[in-house]
């Protein structure tokens, strides 16, 4: 395993204040290595993009952190917790260390602007040293790193198809070079070809580029085929963490395994799909103990009564994995 470039530790999340706040992400912890793609996968409103905005400081109001650290490690110099950033620190650590691809990503390019102005007022900002003809030769190389001509430079959003503009936004990501990528749900408008085509290109960048990935999105079967690791998210929770691999193969907790139940295999022969009875839980209200139980077909005694810890499970392959459930009661819980 590399070294982390990004550590989030006990990070709890609120929107409102006071009895009727909604808690939204609930003590997570997640370390994000250097290189390597981390998926993290759950139903909607399992909080996974409140998560993602949480760790960079771009929740909108109400939402509120109010516990726990983001710890980033500079490629140069000493570890900081971005949660203590004054506000000039935080927009140089935004899109120079960390860089987002928002959820609708190809329908946040501004209609009334040229690609060539959005791509360039992002080195304008950042960099403003730099010459006009410097920005227009960068801005250039992005394009063609995502596979569109530069040629496309003058062209107006409208002008280009969803795919397209979907890889202008991974460019205009990618252009100050940054060490985090997180990308939430970027591929969710588009069809299961053009899917395929940009996140593999994505894959092809990152390991050209060197930046690690945190892939947000509800599709369980994209986690497995390009993440590196698996964070599965229930109820503002971390349920399961471990391998790609081994999350397909042996996934532990009953809700990681009802979300692989939900789509195809797309080898082998063919099997029912099952899915999940129920509603996700409402954040208002959560049950008592584990907060999957009264969807859960496994569950027993405790489950109803206590909270399963994520821990180490007492597994061949426990000391690489993670699982919170009274199923696999945890050996050793993490951070231990």
């Amino acid at each position: 395993m590399t070294a982390p470039v990004l550590e989030i530790r006990n990070l709890n999340v609120e929107y409102g204040l006071g009895a009727e706040a909604v808690h939204a992400v609930r003590d997570v912890s997640l370390t994000l290595h250097r290189g390597e793609v981390l998926g993290l996968a759950g139903e909607s409103g399992s909080g996974k993009s409140t998560l993602a905005y949480g760790m960079t400081r771009l929740l909108p109001p109400p939402g509120v952190i109010t516990g726990g650290q983001v710890v980033y490690h500079p490629a140069e110099g000493d570890p900081y917790d971005v949660l203590g950033l004054s506000d000039r620190d935080l927009r140089g650590f935004r899109w120079n260390e960390t860089a987002i691809v928002f959820q609708g990503a190809m329908n946040s390019l501004n209609p009334v602007h040229k690609i060539s102005t959005q791509l360039t007022d992002v080195l304008k900002a950042h960099d403003p040293r730099m010459s006009e003809h410097s920005r227009n030769a960068r801005a250039r190389e992005m394009l063609k790193l995502v596979g569109i001509s530069p040629d496309r430079m003058e062209a107006y959003p409208h002008q280009l198809s969803g795919g397209m503009r979907q890889r202008v936004m991974i460019g205009m990501a990618l252009i100050l070079q940054p060490q985090v990528v997180i990308m939430d749900e970027p591929t969710t408008a588009l069809d299961v070809v053009m899917q395929r085509q940009i996140l593999g290109q994505l894959i092809e960048l990152r390991e050209r580029l060197g930046f690690s990935v945190i892939f947000i999105t509800h599709d369980l079967s994209l986690l497995v085929e390009f993440s590196n690791r698996i964070a599965i998210m229930y109820g503002g929770r971390i349920v399961e963490e471990a391998p790609a691999a081994a999350v397909y193969r042996d996934a532990l907790h009953p809700y990681s395994a009802g979300l692989l139940g939900s789509f195809p295999a797309l080898r082998g022969p063919r099997r029912e799909l099952t899915g999940i009875p129920g509603s996700p839980p409402d954040l208002k209200g959560m049950p008592s103990g584990c907060s999957f139980h009264p969807r859960c077909a496994r569950a027993f005694d405790p489950c109803a009564d206590t909270i399963p810890i994520l821990g180490r499970p007492d597994t061949p392959d426990g000391a690489t994995r993670s699982v919170a459930c009274w199923l696999h009661p945890a050996a050793q819980p993490v951070g231990s």
